[in-house]
């Protein structure tokens, strides 16, 4: 795997940046595709989309600030210009404000706005989750599995040991969520179901799927990685919200 794509002059195209990129107009021409079907306002789409990436983007190096706080510290620049470094549950908290504050001036139903974007938000990060196998971070455990992979030339995972492709089996994941999510909206009568879901179900794959990275994320309590911790308040408040949603829909 290979983060520097290709190099013309002093600009170098970067594996994990170039993913990002894919992701986000893959997620916006699959909203902009579902918008007709669902009689949602394509500007409405765009405009919720690019604001809740750009905030996303931002929570997300906010977060991850504050969990490296010493690095931050130490070369605070650097660490807000790097293209790595980012916490994927601040990107999920920045971006839902984003959409909330532009729902509510806009007068748009922000419940049916989030559960028509969520699934969008799964592809974007299943593309980036690609990213991150082509830069070599968020790298799994040591393995003698013959599923492992082996980096050569990463900044960030150890070369020469087969690793746990959590990249990949992240990848994966979020792209089923997505599936998923976009089949389940087609039988979805009330607003929130699709959001609720969401939180449930990505909160549970990342608590399980942590346990599989090798790179150091931080502890809470020496017990969860930060990631696992927020992931269990999330879960709980995907449960109350789909139970809630559950219940208005049979009243």
């Amino acid at each position: 795997m290979y983060n520097d794509i290709i190099s013309i002059g002093p600009v170098t195209i970067h594996g994990y940046g170039m993913m990002i990129g894919i992701g986000v107009l893959a997620a916006i021409s699959t909203a902009l595709y579902r918008s007709k079907k669902k009689d949602i306002d394509p500007d409405n789409v765009i405009d919720i989309t690019l604001t809740s990436l750009i905030f996303g983007f931002l929570g997300a190096k906010l977060l991850f600030c504050i969990l490296s706080f010493e690095e931050f510290i130490q070369n605070p620049l650097k660490t807000l210009l790097s293209g790595n470094g980012f916490v994927v549950f601040g990107g999920i908290i920045g971006g839902l404000i984003a959409a909330y504050v532009y729902c509510r001036i806009k007068k748009v139903n922000f419940l049916k706005i989030v559960d028509f974007m969520l699934p969008e938000i799964a592809i974007a990060q299943g593309f980036g989750r690609i990213g991150c196998l082509l830069a070599g971070c968020c790298y799994g455990k040591p393995t003698d599995s013959h599923m492992g992979i082996v980096f050569h030339t990463s900044n960030y995972a150890p070369n020469g040991i087969s690793l746990i492709p959590t990249q990949i089996i992240f990848s994966i994941c979020a792209f089923a969520l997505a599936v998923f999510l976009i089949l389940y909206s087609k039988y979805s009568k009330t607003d929130g179901e699709i959001g609720s879901l969401y939180l449930i179900l990505y909160s549970a794959g990342r608590f399980v799927l942590e346990y599989l990275r090798g790179d150091y994320r931080g502890t809470i309590f020496n017990i969860f990685s930060t990631s696992q911790f927020i992931g269990i308040f999330t879960f709980i408040l995907g449960i109350v919200l789909f139970i809630i949603c559950r219940r208005k829909r049979s009243s």
